[in-house]
């Protein structure tokens, strides 16, 4: 195998997808709201903040992985 290329990730590059992650799970949010077969306030907002909390995750992990791989192809190629 070849040697570890590094840090993959920075403080900085955390920030920003903890962003783009709180913006895609609002966004998600108003979209399954209208969805919850119920007329109760309570339980739209809980099904749709547990739904959108998990696609919102499954965003997380492929943000993180799209970045890590890229960030080594990267640096991969400057060796």
């Amino acid at each position: 195998m070849s040697t570890p290329l590094g840090k993959l990730t920075s403080p900085v590059s955390l920030v920003v997808d903890a962003v783009l992650v709180i913006g895609f799970f609002c966004i998600i949010y108003s979209l399954v709201s209208s969805h919850v077969m119920s007329n109760d306030p309570k339980m739209i907002m809980l099904w749709a903040g547990l739904t959108s909390a998990c696609i919102s995750g499954v965003f997380w992990l492929a943000v993180q992985m799209f970045r890590v791989v890229l960030k080594g192809q990267l640096m991969a190629k400057k060796k």
